[in-house]
């Protein structure tokens, strides 16, 4: 999403129009692309995609139609046998799309665009605010920065989650989506699988800090996806970065004594996820090390996870990254209902 409001900026400020087609819903079984964006312009699409297939190609045509009448809409999409799949749906429905229109130089979508890239720089947890009642007013909400649309409800705020959500009562109807969340992935260790690590996780939405104390490793030319790479020393890591509990840590340095050293800096910063590159038998070996030489708990030692990643077999560096990311995903995923906003 980051990228697609910087393309909808940029072309704002160049004077074009613009629609925002968003999945919001289904009714019937809920699709896998809730959620979904698609920003499209007179010559076309230009960032994102709702799922392909013949939806897809419906939505467009009916982009083009709302760059000519100049008006937002909202339609459902009654799905055929060949749309479900396109989809991933499993037992069929309508899907509700929301077709946003953006005239040129929507000053107030601009602004909009770089209070969120302002909120994207800061690490914050941030919510688009579609207001379908009126036509698809865009809004933002961040702790720090409240509702950026002071006619929206001041309770708004408690009835937000993680996962895409159509919030409607009392006449409000606000299609709400986290854009992004806190926390940071960092990454000690720079090798083979650390290189193809990075860009999985970048790719599905996880800010990642790469970290090594070998400068020919810490090299932003093996990450350039990264946010930061950063040469440390791995004995004294608070030097360089602050890890607090929203953060992820995947520790796979170049050897056994490093990822000891390591994990007895990280674990006293109760990250919500520590994982731990190594066998079963080096894993059994570093937490007696940590339980016998630094006095770790065993409560504390169990909150590490090692080895590292979902148990797929793999064996290679990037089948080693897809069962880690999969399984930050799921960690993901799991902490999807907000306790506290």
């Amino acid at each position: 999403m980051r990228n697609m409001l910087k393309q909808m900026q940029a072309h704002l400020e160049k004077g074009e129009d613009l629609v925002l087609v968003t999945v919001l819903a289904s009714s019937g079984s809920t699709p896998r692309g809730a959620g979904a964006h698609m920003l499209m312009g007179r010559e076309g699409r230009i960032a994102g995609t709702i799922g392909g297939g013949a939806v897809e190609y419906r939505a467009e045509k009916m982009a083009r139609d709302v760059l000519e009448k100049k008006s937002s809409l909202a339609h459902d999409f009654v799905l055929n046998k060949e749309d479900v799949q396109d989809l991933g749906m499993i037992c069929g429905g309508d899907v509700s799309v929301f077709f946003s229109y953006l005239p040129p130089a929507d000053t107030s979508a601009i602004s909009l665009t770089r209070q969120a890239e302002r909120s994207f720089s800061q690490g914050e947890n941030l919510w688009l605010l579609c207001d379908l009642a009126h036509g698809g007013r865009f809004s933002l909400y961040s702790k720090q920065l409240g509702i950026t649309d002071n006619t929206l409800p001041e309770h708004l705020p408690t009835l937000l989650r993680r996962r895409p959500q159509r919030i409607r009562e009392n006449g409000m109807d606000i299609y709400a989506e986290q854009i992004a969340c806190e926390g940071r992935v960092y990454i000690f260790g720079c090798g083979h699988v650390g290189q193809e690590l990075e860009p999985v996780l970048s790719h599905v939405g996880f800010r990642c800090i790469v970290l090594d104390d070998r400068p020919e490793f810490a090299n932003r030319q093996f990450f350039p996806t990264a946010e930061e790479v950063k040469c440390i020393d791995f004995h004294h890591i608070s030097d360089s970065v602050e890890i607090h509990p929203e953060d992820y840590v995947c520790v796979m340095t170049r050897g056994h004594a490093y990822d000891t050293i390591v994990q007895a800096q990280v674990i006293p910063c109760r990250p919500c996820y520590i994982g731990v590159i190594g066998s079963r038998t080096k894993s059994a070996q570093v937490r007696q090390t940590l339980k016998n030489d630094y006095g770790f708990s065993e409560e504390e030692l169990d909150r590490v996870t090692t080895p590292i990643g979902l148990s797929i077999r793999s064996e290679t560096p990037a089948e080693i990254a897809i069962s880690i990311a999969a399984q930050m995903i799921q960690i993901r995923a799991e902490r999807s209902t907000l306790q506290e906003i």
